[in-house]
């Protein structure tokens, strides 16, 4: 079996194996770039690694650490694959020549409007794929589990209610679909690192930004300068909240790869509760502080679900010449089937309730992962 020795030999160098001694408990590295205390972090995280040392009866013990201190965001994926950590939280964006399918379908989620459907049609098919599943591994690691951002909102200093208020409006947007769309209608999309943007709306070189809410009273404090929010639906952003190193994953028993796969479930289950609660949270305190929430006009949302048709029909060919991928026509068809049977299936849920959700999760898809085969 496979032992850390990290938790006393990181602080003289990271050269060594990070499971190679007999000890007592294994103990694991586990790396998150957020901070202990953000949504990602403190519930797939903090909490799981309790949860797993419990159910395990201390015999597997995942050390995390936060904020980027074991490696940095960029580098999490190459730190699982060298041992580094066992498992972390990996966002396909940063690596973009190396897991090109992953980031067409995070393309894709510009036209999801539901980020619970979003993020379980993502796991489901991230773990039942072959083509996504080859893509991980290749670079050294194992997808199981995985997270959506909650739906992307403009914030704005003024009102924009139609597509004639968005029409010359100096929009930071994340790149890719975002900008397409603010091009689409007549918006001017400026890039700018999301740090900048405070400010930016503050000096007037920005009218508005593309983030999900609740950027307004977490971290970036938008509610502090920003004067409205306006609910057009503009997509998700997707990411793997875990990854595992493959002779981690193989190293275990069944027994404990069972529990990991049932851990997994609460912790994805979770984190969406938590995001949609801070929503709810962000939404209420902007409107105390005096910010309108609007509701946009049929002008912007029919223009949004034309953009969202032609958007869609045109992502294989442009993904096939951007991506230099093959025609990814098919895996595009099963996310969004996969997308529309978690919308049904969560649509009565309580998305407050974290041991619901856990359970929707669980029952349809977590329970159905035969630990015995999957990623072996």
């Amino acid at each position: 079996m496979y032992k850390s020795i990290f938790a006393t030999t990181l602080v003289a160098g990271l050269t060594l194996a990070a499971w190679s001694v007999p000890a007592k408990a294994d103990l694991y590295m586990a790396t998150n770039w957020m901070t202990p205390v953000h949504i990602l972090n403190e519930n797939p995280y903090q909490r799981w690694a309790k949860d797993v040392k419990e159910a395990t009866d201390g015999s597997i013990e995942f050390e995390v650490h936060s904020s980027g201190s074991l490696v940095p965001a960029r580098s999490t994926m190459q730190g699982i694959r060298d041992n580094v950590a066992a498992v972390g939280i990996v966002y396909p964006g940063y690596t973009p020549s190396e897991q090109p399918l992953n980031n067409v379908l995070n393309d894709l989620v510009f036209v999801a409007d539901d980020d619970f459907a979003a993020a379980f049609a993502f796991i489901e098919l991230g773990m039942s794929s072959p083509s996504l599943q080859n893509e991980w591994k290749r670079n050294g690691g194992l997808f199981a589990g995985g997270y959506a951002t909650p739906v992307y909102n403009f914030m704005c200093m003024k009102p924009v209610r139609s597509l004639a208020d968005a029409k010359g409006m100096k929009t930071r947007t994340a790149g890719g679909a975002q900008t397409d769309w603010i091009k689409h209608i007549g918006g001017v999309p400026v890039s700018v690192p999301i740090a900048d943007v405070y400010s930016g709306l503050e000096r007037g070189s920005l009218d508005c930004t593309l983030s999900d809410p609740t950027n307004l009273d977490k971290g970036n404090k938008f509610w502090e300068v920003a004067k409205s929010v306006t609910t057009l639906p503009m997509g998700v952003v997707l990411g793997a909240t875990y990854v595992y190193n493959i002779d981690f994953w193989q190293s275990r028993t069944s027994e404990e790869r069972k529990i990991l796969l049932d851990t997994m479930a609460k912790g994805v289950a979770r984190s969406q509760v938590q995001y949609h609660i801070g929503v709810q949270t962000a939404l209420e305190g902007a409107k105390e502080r005096n910010l309108e929430i609007i509701t946009p006009d049929e002008s912007l949302t029919s223009e949004l679900q034309v953009f969202a048709e032609q958007f869609i029909a045109a992502l294989p060919e442009q993904s096939i010449k951007v991506r230099k991928v093959e025609d990814p026509t098919e895996l595009i068809q099963e996310y969004l089937g996969l997308y529309d049977k978690w919308k049904e299936l969560a649509k009565d849920v309580d998305r407050t309730d974290e041991e619901a959700v856990y359970e929707l999760v669980y029952q349809n898809l977590y329970s159905k992962i035969d630990e015995n085969t999957f990623g072996m």
